[in-house]
């Protein structure tokens, strides 16, 4: 176990956004083990780069002898949060939610010991669905101000565009949560992202008034770049967690490829390093910046993925960079001779690619020679593909000066 106070390690690396109770939580962070959770709610099949921030707070908070609680919203996502969307969430099947819950699990694992109860992962769905819906309103609803609920910002970005009763329903469901987990676990300390400060402080003053004890919360930067945008949307949308979804190469390469101003907030946020090394290696400028996006990049692929696929990317982007494009690493597309036919248009090729998304763009970038097959320039916006073009059943599609695809033929 690590010495020191977590809380000053969590504000120097940049995580800490607001507090409830700055100085208390900082001194009972100092003087015993706490319990804390963080929610995660199954909407996917798949964690995103959004939610690795928070995977990292609970991982480092357990490396100083603190005991996180991954709670996964089973019962939450019948539901959806209303915050940060501008319509309402498609309703998913228990099913579907349990499918994605343990795909999450798998995660969870990777950087948290479950051992000995030093974490916790349970899912809300064993008390929320069982819930009496008159009784729920009696002993939770009761403690509510509609007032106050509908001025929290999670509920003001949808008064326009019009919130269900059915959404309205969340902050109550999660605040319910961490009343249950305070009486279950002792857990006194709800984490999170910035964006779910209201449903903190609704399970705050609920677990107060039911209870009389005080509990904290405590949330944390989404991750942005620096000029305030979220970060982790690619091409083919998130950045997921989930190889299937984002591959270790193309996963690698989102950060190999950053801006040069976000570095160092990356590396401290996304990464174990020690600060000193965070801040040596931000301070690169010009080309030697290069190497400390690799570093970034390699460590967080490693974390994520594995120390081989690390390798793996690296040394493909390192070939790709240095002008090769022969890395058998690098994202593919398997297309067989029926689909091919006897040809294909580039645009078509890189829409079925995942390359671009939609054939204007295609066309724009041909026009601005921003498009190359097999290290031929494409200058024409009817070019096509056939057979004979594949080397070896192998086809090199570059866009940009960075992004590169093989194209197999099977």
């Amino acid at each position: 176990m690590k010495q020191g106070n977590v809380f000053d390690v969590l504000k120097e690396r940049g995580y800490i956004e607001q507090c409830t109770h700055e100085e208390e939580i900082r001194e009972l962070l100092g003087k015993e083990n706490v319990t804390f959770y963080i929610g995660f709610d199954p909407t996917a099949d798949s964690l995103h780069i959004g939610h690795y921030i928070q995977i990292m707070v609970m991982s480092i908070m357990q490396q100083y002898g603190h005991r996180p609680i991954a709670l996964l919203g089973g019962g939450t996502t019948m539901i959806g949060d209303p915050s940060d969307r501008t319509g309402m969430r498609s309703i998913m099947t228990q099913e579907t939610i349990a499918r994605n819950a343990n795909n999450f699990k798998k995660v969870f694992e990777k950087f948290l010991d479950f051992s000995d109860d030093k974490a916790i992962m349970t899912n809300n769905a064993e008390w929320l669905l069982p819930l009496n819906y008159l009784e729920f309103m009696r002993d939770v609803g009761i403690n509510f101000s509609v007032n106050k609920m509908l001025a929290a910002e999670c509920y003001k970005n949808r008064m326009e565009q019009g919130l269900t009763f059915f959404e309205f329903g969340y902050m109550l469901m999660q605040s319910y949560d961490f009343y249950v987990l305070n009486q279950k676990y002792s857990c006194k300390m709800q984490c999170g992202g910035n964006d779910q400060w209201s449903n903190i402080i609704g399970g705050i003053e609920l677990t107060r008034k039911k209870t009389g004890e005080q509990v904290y919360g405590m949330t944390f930067s989404l991750l942005t770049n620096s000029e305030g945008k979220k970060m982790g949307k690619t091409e083919k949308g998130a950045l997921w967690l989930d190889r299937e979804k984002t591959s270790p190469y193309e996963f690698y390469q989102y950060w190999r490829n950053i801006d040069d101003a976000d570095v160092e907030k990356c590396l401290a946020l996304l990464t174990f390093l020690p600060m000193e090394e965070v801040r040596r290696l931000g301070a690169l400028e010009g080309a030697e910046i290069n190497k400390s996006k690799e570093v970034l990049a390699y460590e967080v692929t490693k974390l994520i993925h594995s120390e081989e696929d690390a390798i793996k990317a690296q040394e493909a982007a390192r070939a790709l960079f240095g002008g090769g494009a022969d890395s058998e690493n690098m994202p593919t597309t398997e297309m067989t001779a029926a689909e091919l036919g006897e040809g294909m248009t580039v645009i078509d090729l890189m829409m079925k690619a995942g390359l671009i998304k939609s054939k204007s763009e295609g066309r724009r970038l041909i026009e601005q020679s921003g498009v190359t097959v097999n290290d031929n320039v494409v200058d024409d916006v009817n070019a096509t593909i056939a057979e004979k073009d594949f080397e070896e059943g192998k086809l090199i599609v570059k866009k940009g000066k960075k992004v590169y695809h093989r194209v197999n033929l099977v």
